[in-house]
This record gives structure tokens, C-alpha cells and sequence, in this order.
């Protein structure tokens, strides 16, 4: 049977009014914001597992669990004093689109990938009223998500670890924890040198490390006499 786009985003969104609302499911309807982070969460790595291992049948299983909880916070915040629903949310992120693409809806030229990044970031600094580039990056994200975008961010600054001096700062840090009694504060700076190399160098620092945990995690695996 052939939809129309979109037509089962609607369905969707019933189904979840239908689950919360009185005689649906007692489970959906104690639920709250706080408590289905761990599943937002959980779903987000889920989907970042599926895309990282090219298995796309899970990937589109994933999105939708992930788009569940899209839906599922929105039909919870209807329920609040100031209530605001998924069509709020879509309307947000519609108006955000077309104001952070000048570029395609309006008359700014931006050539390249490069130029686009450059204006939405202007942009959104100005929409945010942000004082810092560091503003509004998330302190909780995985550290080397968090190191890289920091590092992203501050590239204009030339600081030591955004530099073309990657490399000799990555070397400097591995020195230090070489030799002598290296301490946690060493290896935190090793750690952020080898980020930078690799932001440098065009690898993604938790990707790579996410495979290579992967390839250990199957080599464990096989030493236990066990397969994937």
C-alpha cells in the first residue's frame, strides 16, 4: 500500500496520543520528561551502532525508535501548564532551517560546505546571543565528541591544539606520559593532542576509537572460542 509523505508521522502521533491518553497503556501514561532520558539516550547510541556497523535495516528501525521519542516528549509537554505540542516542535526547527540557510532561501551566496558552516555558525551565535564559542556545547557529551567539538569551534582562535601544530603537540603530549611518572592531568592532555591530530588529519577521534574497541571486542570474543 502506497503513502503519502508523511501520512504515517500522523499515524504515529495518534498512536502515541492514543497511548497516553485515559484506557491506554498505564506504562506510557506515568511516564515524564526525567524519566525517558535513559531511552533517549540508549536509542541515540543505538542508532550511532547502526550506522557505524552499515547495517541499515537496524538504522531504520533505530531512527524510529529515536523518532518515538521526538514524539513522546511532545505529546508529554502537552500535558503541561504552557503546553506546546509536535507541531510547535516541527514549526521550530522548520523556521530554523530556513533562517540558518540564507543561502537557499534567501540571497547570501555560500559556495561550499565550508562557507554554509561558517554562516549558520555566525548565525546562530547571533540567535543565541552567545558570548563565547564554547557557549551552548554541551559539558555531558562523550569526552572526545566534547574535545571535538571544542576544538571545531576554536579553530579560528589558533590556539596550541587547534593549530597546524597538531602533530607536535600530540608528540610533545606522548612525551610526557613516556617518561617519568605521568599523572591524569598528562593523559588528558595526550588524549586532546591526539584529538586534535585526528580532527586534523579528518578522522573522527570517538569513531575511530568506537571501531577499534569493536575489533577488540571481537578479538576478546574469539579468544573466548565465541563468534559475533
Amino acid at each position: 500500500m502506497a503513502y503519502r509523505r508523511g501520512e504515517r508521522l500522523l499515524d504515529l502521533v495518534a498512536v502515541m496520543d492514543r497511548l497516553r491518553s485515559p484506557g491506554g497503556c498505564p506504562w506510557d501514561a506515568q511516564q515524564t520528561h526525567e524519566s525517558l532520558v535513559e531511552y533517549l539516550v540508549e536509542e541515540a547510541y543505538e542508532t550511532v551502532e547502526a550506522i557505524e556497523t552499515s547495517d541499515d535495516a537496524a538504522l531504520r528501525e533505530e531512527l524510529g525508535d529515536l523518532l518515538l521519542q521526538v514524539v513522546f516528549h511532545s505529546r508529554i509537554a502537552e500535558e503541561h501548564p504552557q503546553p506546546w505540542s509536535i507541531d510547535d516542535v516541527a514549526a521550530g526547527i522548520v523556521d530554523k532551517l530556513v533562517s540558518r540557510h540564507p543561502h537557499v532561501f534567501g540571497d547570501v551566496d555560500a559556495a561550499t560546505a565550508e562557507e554554509v558552516e561558517r554562516n549558520w555558525s555566525v548565525l546562530k551565535a547571533a540567535e543565541k546571543g552567545r558570548e563565547s564559542v564554547t557557549d551552548g556545547v554541551p559539558q555531558a557529551l562523550p569526552a572526545l565528541v566534547l574535545a571535538a567539538k571544542l576544538l571545531s569551534r576554536s579553530k579560528a582562535l589558533g590556539l596550541p591544539a587547534t593549530d597546524d601544530d597538531a602533530a607536535a603537540a600530540a608528540a610533545h603530549a606522548v612525551a610526557s606520559v613516556s617518561g617519568g611518572t605521568p599523572s591524569e592531568d598528562a593523559y588528558g592532555r595526550l588524549l586532546l593532542a591526539l584529538a586534535a591530530q585526528a580532527r586534523r588529519d579528518g578522522v573522527d577521534a570517538e569513531q575511530a576509537l568506537r571501531g577499534a574497541v569493536r575489533t577488540y571486542r571481537a578479538q576478546v570474543r574469539s579468544a573466548e572460542g565465541l563468534s559475533d
